[in-house]
């Protein structure tokens, strides 16, 4: 029994299960694989079978401790539903089967942890049995009613061990499904369930004691009625808040309170967890009083909110998560918005603050979904012919008015620079999306940038987001794309860890892929919102739009290093970066050469003889000006070498530079966009070889058939304007005019 199942079994095991959710033909596949794998029943008098599929399933479990159990509920649920309406269930029936066998196996381990030798390796198997069993309890909770008192007391483990702990918060959840199925189940089984959580809630941890008090408001609230035991349990722990809140009122440096914060921090914790499960304003529980215990409640938590210890703040915080699941109409007082969009709006805010406000807002939403569906399959089962939309708009009315309330500072949570701030913010809006409590176009620029995060598994939210929202809305991705490539810029800026460098627009490894090459790939399908938006890029290099240079940098990476698949995309970006150089680029370098003097010495105001001298010289400026100005293959050939001769000619315009030095700084910062777009283009020809001629032969108005060819890319071609890098790495818009500055923005000039 002790021997484990091939390593390599159970990591293919773990492969094909995480693909439950692909595509329809391959959902199809993992679906038959496991169900002839796992859930197809064995006959009774092969133990050797049974025993290897219990030990192949939680081997499987075990292995996915840390990334989560959905694909197992995903699995069974599939299955199960499959055979609705089938006359004979052979899925129903294994699963009865491994649960029966599961707990089996639970006795034997439990008798064997005795054996010092083998404690570990046992005690993982019992952990693994039993998170197990709450899967199987979690879809079909009917399969462990018969299991219940068997399980019971496990609620008394002696805790030393994470798996002494993970035991007993499993056996609260299975207890917590299964306990409201029994039929007629003992009093003293039932006392016996409410007084070990009552003695684990007092005793342990926030983990154990979230468990055991939503198993004791599922055995109170649905089979026992015991509401002062209850009652008395929260006046224990709000009136010792009280207490603390009066001494801190009085002295807030008394060490009564610093010997104190360990119950403190106690009776937060517990007094919002007992508020997220019973409503102690019901009658049941505080008898003919007049006083609102949910206000009260609020008024204490938000005390402790303004504490000076952050530890404090963090656990007042997590009691208000809890009391708003009850009561979500809180979340509309003015002194809690105040609290939520402060912590998340201000920059200087700790971080686990602000990790705190939006794991409470995704609690509350993911609470709410499921108390919907709960709702909605009740309902089903009740009245068919009522209408159940209605019933739904209910409650999603004021999730919805909720979240339009914290939408906005929670989106701009995106720009955090600590990851795990922008993963709880991502889960928020994707939990707000997936039940439609607000219109998407306004999260599309915010999800396109959150495409651009540098953690696979948040990329890949964000993406899916965007694709969902594709499918119901076509045209949105299209409409806000620029704006959330601008988006996606600030959350680089954000995230980037080395402030001089400048932010890039590709993933610095080995495929050198564009960071918002998923976004581009969404778009390119349709050719005339691909050539907007490739157009409305191209737009941001002209110098009356005034971008910001490392912003032209990160878009004109992007360029380069977008996912075109015919030779139609580049040509087309080539061809209109000819169009916006032959406008932008002659009119900068117009402006530059008039900003230029004739000869320092003739700044002078001039004589007669002078003014009629220049009239005849009149646009062209001095001889070495021309000289210079021109194309480097008509201008006199002074020296065969040609640094000796782009030196002269750098020397030639550096006698002809104005005193005033802003406008070659403003020369310098608008000729960026015109020496990347150049670089891009060279880039563009060198990456998919075009010649000059082919370039210059494109017309975008040709049938899309003639470029349909697909693109031959150079490997080893990368994208590096050293100019603009250099640019941005010596910070030349803020430098002091030296001699080497203007030198370097002349180069830029005859570049």
């Amino acid at each position: 029994i002790e021997q484990p199942t091939f390593p390599k079994i159970t990591e293919m095991c773990v492969k094909m299960i995480r693909r439950v959710n692909d595509e329809e033909g391959i959902k199809k596949l993992v679906n038959e694989t496991f169900q002839k794998l796992w859930f197809t029943p064995t006959p009774h008098h092969d133990k050797e079978a049974m025993t290897r599929k219990i030990l192949n399933i939680t081997d499987v479990v075990a292995a996915c401790r840390d990334t989560g159990y959905d694909w197992f509920e995903q699995l069974l649920q599939n299955l199960l539903k499959s055979e609705e309406d089938a006359s004979y269930k052979p899925v129903k029936k294994a699963c009865t089967q491994l649960v029966d066998n599961l707990v089996e196996h639970i006795l034997k381990y439990e008798e064997s942890l005795s054996d010092s030798d083998n404690k570990g390796v046992n005690s993982g198997r019992l952990v693994a049995c039993i998170t197990t069993l709450f899967l199987f309890s979690k879809i079909r909770p009917q399969l462990m009613v018969k299991h219940a008192m068997t399980m019971q007391p496990y609620l008394t483990t002696k805790c030393s061990t994470q798996n002494d702990f993970m035991v007993i918060c499993n056996v609260a959840k299975i207890l917590e499904l299964v306990v409201p199925l029994m039929e007629h189940p003992s009093e003293t089984f039932l006392a016996t369930i409410e007084e070990d959580l009552m003695k684990l809630i007092i005793k342990y941890g926030m983990t154990v004691v979230q468990h055991c008090v939503s198993c004791l408001g599922a055995v109170v609230n649905k089979v026992t009625q015991n509401y002062k035991f209850v009652w008395a349990c929260f006046n224990r722990y709000y009136g010792a808040l009280s207490k603390l809140k009066n001494q801190h009122q009085e002295d807030p440096n008394s060490t009564i309170l610093t010997a104190n914060k360990p119950a403190l921090l106690r009776s937060l914790f517990t007094v919002g967890a007992l508020c997220r499960h019973f409503d102690f304003d019901q009658e049941d529980f505080k008898g003919s009083s007049k006083v609102n215990i949910k206000d009260k409640v609020l008024e204490l938590l938000m005390y402790f909110t303004k504490h000076s210890d952050e530890e404090v703040q963090t656990k007042a915080i997590i009691g208000l998560g809890f009391a708003f699941i009850q009561h979500p109409s809180l979340m509309f007082e003015q002194e809690v918005k105040t609290l939520y969009n402060s912590i998340l709006s201000d920059k200087n805010c700790s971080v686990n603050l602000k990790i705190q406000v939006l794991k409470n807002l995704q609690t509350y939403l993911q609470e709410e979904d499921t108390r919907m569906q709960q709702a909605d399959r009740d309902w089903k089962k009740v009245a068919k012919q009522e209408d159940l939309k209605e019933m739904g708009d209910i409650s999603s009315g004021m999730s919805s008015s909720i979240m339009q309330l914290y939408l906005k500072q929670v989106l701009e949570a995106f720009f955090h620079n600590q990851s795990s701030v922008r993963h709880f913010a991502l889960n928020v809006i994707a939990l707000t999306l997936n039940q439609g409590l607000i219109h998407p176009v306004q999260c599309v620029p915010y999800l396109i940038a959150m495409g651009t995060d540098p953690e696979p598994s948040m990329r890949n939210k964000a993406d899916q987001q965007l694709v969902e929202i594709d499918k119901k809305y076509a045209g949105f991705i299209h409409m806000k794309a620029v704006a959330g490539m601008k988006m996606s810029y600030q959350v680089q800026q954000a995230i980037n860890t080395c402030p001089k460098d400048p932010v890039r627009g590709f993933r610095h490894d080995e495929s050198s892929s564009a960071l918002c090459s998923h976004l581009y790939s969404m778009i390119r399908g349709n050719r005339q919102h691909r050539r907007a938006f490739l157009i409305s890029l191209l737009n941001l290099f002209d110098d009356t739009a005034k971008t910001e240079v490392n912003m032209l940098l990160y878009i004109a990476d992007n360029l380069a290093c977008f996912p075109y698949q015919t030779q139609e995309e580049p040509l087309f970006i080539m061809h209109h970066i000819d169009i916006t150089l032959s406008v932008s680029g002659s009119n900068l370098l117009q402006s530059f050469k008039e900003s230029m003097v004739k000869d320092k010495k003739k700044e002078r105001k001039p004589s007669s003889d002078e003014e009629t001298e220049s009239d005849s010289n009149s646009g062209s400026g001095s001889e070495s000006e021309v000289e210079a100005s021109k194309p480097r293959r008509l201008r006199k050939r002074v020296d065969s070498d040609s640094d000796s001769d782009e030196e002269n000619d750098i020397n030639a315009v550096m006698k002809c530079l104005p005193e005033n030095s802003a406008p070659l700084i403003e020369f310098a910062n608008v000729s960026q966009g015109i020496l990347l777009l150049l670089m891009l283009k060279q880039h563009l020809k060198n990456l998919c070889g075009f010649s000059d001629s082919k370039i210059q032969k494109y017309s975008p108005s040709e049938s899309a058939k003639v470029y349909d060819k697909a693109i031959n890319r150079k490997t080893g071609v990368h994208f590096h304007p050293k100019q603009t890098l250099d640019f941005l790495r010596s910070d030349m818009a803020n430098s002091k005019i030296t001699e080497e500055v203007k030198r370097s923005i002349v180069k830029q000039y005859l570049d």
